[in-house]
């Protein structure tokens, strides 16, 4: 019988912060190697959209992938969409970033400089705005990239974001293609960014495929992602590849949490097991909350079902906090009534449809909700606007929405009106 060491908890329950054992998703990672051979070979290849609801692991997924990007010797950047921030920005340090990794191996450092003078141009490129009543248009402050070159003219700098990144994602494909790689840029929370800018990222997508150009989007969003793409440019539907992330089933969920209490010398009972399961939901991010309070509970191995029952209660609390109510604090009054309905309306669709099942994440239709609250439609539009804004509803579906965080339904039915 050995003791459970809390120093040795090796459970992480962050945002974005990698678990000690990615479970349940070798299907992802064995495409995207597909994906990464393909290109190296010169074979056409789709971009790839991540999607699914907050607390399944797309971040954690998405920096795994582009690990695996690195280690085949492509140039890799990163940016997080913001819904206040245009595109062109990041997306040009993103590009940096990538073709500064493919720099050193490039035979010719004019064309690596050229490629930075076109980049430069495309970051400082704003479209012409005005200022007070009146006034002539003017450009808006430039940024100043770190970037030793100076902005070429021409290319990639019309002013139009999406012929200057059509031009500009085709020239980054150029230069990886010059030393027999590719480049990724791998899109966060890109469901975030503006209209203007998902289509212009989906016109050039287009573009690289048709050239079968080394060059990838790899995009990470909510569940209604494919739906704000296929607003934006009709044939996105085929223009990419979508892999919906979701909960782990049983065995990965297990896995999970036994793997790395297996390398620190601890076990679980069944029932353990069990009832972790039932209280996670096979959320990645809750398997790791309630790993780690099970684990800073039990006094040695191996774990039990009691273990787990005086530990739920500290993991709770700490989702309610950190999870549920940072999220719910976002919400005005109006916008707390509204989704006070959704979880209603969603635990009355459960025990419909499974006999007290407690489905958090089954869509509910908007003409349910105005009716719950004696309401017309029309006059809950700003609200729910509003929480698909702040990322805590989607509507997948016209006429419907449904929670982006898993469980929290269950949350709002335990809050005071």
């Amino acid at each position: 019988m050995r003791c459970v060491d809390p120093v040795r908890n090796p459970y992480a329950p962050g945002a974005g912060q990698r678990p000690p054992e990615l479970a349940g998703r070798g299907r992802e990672l064995d495409v995207f190697d597909v994906v990464l051979e393909r290109i190296a070979r010169g074979r056409p290849e789709r971009s790839l959209m991540l999607t699914g609801l907050r607390g399944v692991g797309k971040t954690v997924l998405l920096n795994t992938l582009r690990s695996q990007a690195i280690n085949q010797l492509w140039g890799t950047g990163k940016i997080e969409a913001r819904p206040d921030q245009s595109l062109r920005r990041p997306i040009a340090a993103a590009l940096h970033m990538a073709v500064r990794e493919l720099a050193p191996r490039h035979r010719a450092p004019d064309r690596i400089d050229a490629f930075l003078g076109v980049l430069k141009a495309f970051a400082q490129r704003s479209a012409p705005t005005t200022g007070r009543a009146g006034a002539a248009p003017r450009l808006r402050d430039r940024w100043q990239p770190g970037i030793d070159v100076p902005a070429s003219s021409g290319r990639a700098d019309s002013g139009d974001i999406e012929i200057d990144l059509v031009e500009l994602l085709t020239d980054a494909a150029a230069v990886a293609g010059d030393v027999g790689t590719g480049i990724a840029v791998f899109i966060d929370e890109m469901q975030d960014l503006g209209a203007e800018d998902i289509s212009a990222l989906c016109a050039a997508c287009h573009e690289l495929s048709q050239l079968g150009a080394p060059l990838i989007v790899v995009g990470a969003g909510l569940p209604h992602l494919p739906a704000v793409l296929s607003a934006a440019k009709s044939y996105s539907e085929r223009l990419f590849r979508y892999l919906r992330i979701d909960r782990l089933d049983r065995i990965a969920a297990d896995q999970a949490l036994c793997a790395p209490a297996e390398r620190e010398q601890v076990e679980y009972e069944q029932k353990a097991l069990d009832l972790l399961y039932e209280s996670s939901g096979g959320y990645p991010y809750f398997v790791q909350a309630y790993g780690k309070a099970t684990w800073d509970h039990a006094p040695r191995s191996p774990i039990t079902d009691a273990d787990v029952r005086v530990a739920a209660p500290e993991a709770e609390a700490e989702l309610a906090v950190g999870f549920f109510g940072s999220r719910f604090e976002r919400a005005t009054p109006a916008e707390r009534e509204y989704m006070r309905a959704m979880a209603t309306l969603s635990q009355v669709a459960g025990e419909a449809d499974g006999g007290g099942r407690d489905d958090m994440d089954a869509a509910v239709p908007t003409a349910e909700i105005a009716r719950a609250l004696g309401r017309k439609p029309a006059s809950l539009s700003p609200a729910r606007d509003a929480l698909i804004k702040k990322g805590l509803i989607y509507s997948g579906e016209r006429g419907t929405v449904a929670f982006t965080v898993p469980h929290f339904g269950r949350y709002l039915r335990t809050q005071p009106s």
